[in-house]
């Protein structure tokens, strides 16, 4: 492929902040320029979390049709806009050079063929964002609504990551990548091409909620909290049990946090009467066990590398860092009904190497830059489960900056609920 310099920007289910990336690609060789991050507001958290709990399993128009959905949205696509303005002033990058913007959007509903054809429910995905008015707001093109193919084609849509971390395979190595988010996930890269990539489950979900909730804090930064705490058993027990029909859905899968019951595990914390540190120690370990619990889900037949690459910030607790590498060598507490699936994960580890990317940090903002490269390339993203049924999907819509004057229709992406009786080209 030409080479291309793309700005990558993520916003994701914490909602913690805007990230973004310029990157220069060379074929699968990429360069960081710069970066760019502005953590939200708790008041547009709120909103955005609020808008979420209004839009689950809603049609389109019925998404439409709610009075605070347009002044959200609107409100969410300046404050990127703002920021990608601010990085090229701040940088002296000239917009002109840049081919494109990789924008994701903001997924406020997912609810992928894994899942669906377990619940007899119709797939969709919800991501909102409308990439004509980021374009128009810039002045440069924008690459955006990704996962509406792969899920329209009968895939997940998710995780999207597994042929980025390939392609940052060719310096950083072969590995199990994986990363720590709001939900965790995982792509198996041997060879230099991705085996298998799924989602897990939550890993920052609960501490980074309950840290808003009860302090001034947006996480538990440098697990201040949870090294003063102890797991609780119970609780742990609990947190499995509330989630346990998406957590043994065999891979690949792909999360939403709606499927992690996270009011009601608040409420039983307070039914419970549990301390704080203890509940922030035992949210850690669950983001750990959660992570190494999927691992035991990785068929025998495909091999789980022994070097285990990890970025995203969630991997910098130590909480949830040490507990993970206890689990994978069968040494932390485990449940009860688990007890064989982590010891024979063990058993397929000789040598466990962790260790951090050196691209890490901006990691999902990048892989939107590397999406939009290979839909401005018009070539198909690698995603495994696609490659390995035969078939490609070429992922994401372009928007051309037009400075149109009329209301946007792009506000919603192609594949949400109803997608099946009204596709949008």
């Amino acid at each position: 492929m030409a080479k291309y310099r793309l700005i990558g920007n993520m916003t994701g289910n914490s909602m913690d902040a805007i990230d973004l990336v310029l990157t220069e690609f060379d074929n699968d060789k990429m360069h960081d320029i710069c970066t760019y991050t502005k953590p939200y507001t708790k008041e547009m958290q709120q909103k955005i979390e609020n808008l979420r709990i209004r839009v689950f399993n809603k049609t389109r128009s019925e998404i439409e049709n709610i009075p605070e959905f347009r002044p959200i949205h609107d409100e969410y696509i300046r404050q990127i806009a703002d920021c990608i303005n601010e990085m090229c002033l701040q940088n002296d990058i000239d917009k002109s050079t840049i081919n494109a913007i990789g924008f994701h959007g903001k997924t406020l509903d997912h609810n992928p063929p894994s899942k669906a054809k377990n619940d007899g429910t119709s797939p969709y995905t919800l991501q909102i964002g409308s990439g004509q008015m980021l374009a128009d707001l810039t002045g440069i093109p924008v690459v955006y609504d990704f996962r509406s193919d792969p899920l329209m084609a009968g895939f997940d849509g998710a995780p999207l990551v597994p042929p980025h971390n390939a392609h940052i395979a060719a310096t950083e190595g072969d590995g199990c990548y994986y990363n720590g988010g709001n939900t965790s996930n995982f792509a198996l890269i041997t060879d230099g091409k991705a085996q298998l990539g799924a989602d897990a489950g939550p890993f920052n979900e609960y501490t980074d909620n309950y840290i808003r909730r009860h302090t001034e804090y947006a996480f538990d930064k440098d697990g201040m909290f949870g090294l003063k705490g102890k797991l609780n058993k119970k609780l742990l027990q609990e947190l499995f049990n509330f989630g346990h029909r998406y957590y043994e859905l065999p891979l690949p899968k792909s999360g939403d946090p709606a499927y992690y019951h996270k009011e009601q595990i608040f409420q039983f914390v307070e039914q419970q009467n549990l301390s704080f540190a203890d509940t922030v120690h035992t949210f850690e370990y669950f983001a750990a066990y959660i992570a190494a619990q999927a691992l035991t889900l990785v068929p025998q037949n495909i091999t789980i590398p022994q070097n285990i690459i990890l970025f995203g910030g969630g991997w910098k607790n130590p909480v949830v860092r040490q507990s993970f590498a206890n689990l994978l060598q069968n040494t932390g507490y485990i449940l009860p009904e688990h007890q064989q699936q982590f010891s024979a994960l063990a058993q397929r580890f000789t040598k466990i190497n962790l260790r951090n990317t050196t691209l890490g940090d901006y990691m999902e903002a990048r892989l939107m830059a590397d999406l939009a490269r290979y839909k401005l390339a018009n070539k198909a993203w690698e995603i495994p489960e696609i490659i390995q049924a035969g078939k490609s999907v070429i992922c994401g819509r372009i928007a051309a900056p037009v400075r149109q004057d009329v209301p946007y229709n792009d506000c919603i992406n192609r594949a949400a609920k109803g997608w099946q009786n009204h596709q949008i080209k």
